[in-house]
């Protein structure tokens, strides 16, 4: 029974690996990045991202600091960037130097936005720093969640929020291609566990496409 018990331990462990191993595909290459902009430029990105929820799930008002993680081509960012206004901040982070390039391009009429070149394990956010953090259809690309939400809570500010917006791990969830089931490594419930064990604690959950996209509040 024992034997049993581990072997469906490491069964689900192999195959939330493989599943993050697929979704970061793409990203490994500066061809696969530069075919990936294509899909994170798009001008229906923010509406698909559900971009509006998300700034009003984080609760920013003037003058506050925020970050977007894994911000890609920056759709998020004029939403953010108004949330907080020009008394305000954005760190617009990603561990890919060539993303972070495209979202400067696209987005440089936003003074008051920072670009970050983060890592797989540390978005490299001063201390204290953030009143909010978001990560837009990303989180299930992190290949080291622990890592990466201990120095993330370091970051933010007592009582601090932390929103995922994700797809959920079901069929057909982002269509019919990709396979949200190879893509995306684990789904709404098992997310909030792996928050919650870094410290921080679930406010609320709400679906911005029922049944396929998903938020999460999260406080520090």
């Amino acid at each position: 029974m024992i034997r049993l018990f581990l072997l469906s331990i490491l069964s689900a462990l192999l195959l939330s690996g493989q599943a993050a191993d697929k979704a970061n595909e793409r990203y490994r290459t500066p061809e696969g990045r530069q075919g990936m902009l294509g899909t994170l430029g798009a001008p229906d990105r923010a509406e698909r991202i559900h971009a509006q929820a998300v700034v009003q799930a984080l609760a920013l008002k003037p003058g506050m600091v925020a970050a977007d993680l894994g911000t890609g081509a920056g759709a998020l960012l004029p939403a953010l960037s108004a949330a907080v206004g020009p008394s305000g901040k954005i760190f617009a982070e990603d561990i890919f130097q060539d993303f972070l390039d495209s979202s400067k391009l696209k987005n440089a009429a936003l003074t008051n936005v920072v670009w970050v070149l983060g890592a797989d394990r540390d978005p490299k956010l001063p201390a204290a720093s953030i009143d909010a953090a978001a990560t837009v259809d990303a989180y299930h690309h992190w290949d080291y969640p622990a890592e990466m939400l201990a120095n993330l809570r370091r970051a933010l500010k007592p009582g601090g929020r932390f929103v995922v917006a994700d797809y959920y791990r079901r069929p057909g969830a982002m269509g019919p291609s990709p396979d949200a089931l190879e893509h995306i490594r684990i789904d709404r419930d098992e997310v909030i566990k792996e928050v919650e064990a870094a410290g921080f604690k679930l406010l609320a959950t709400s679906d911005t496409n029922p049944g396929k996209q998903y938020i999460a509040v999260f406080t520090r």
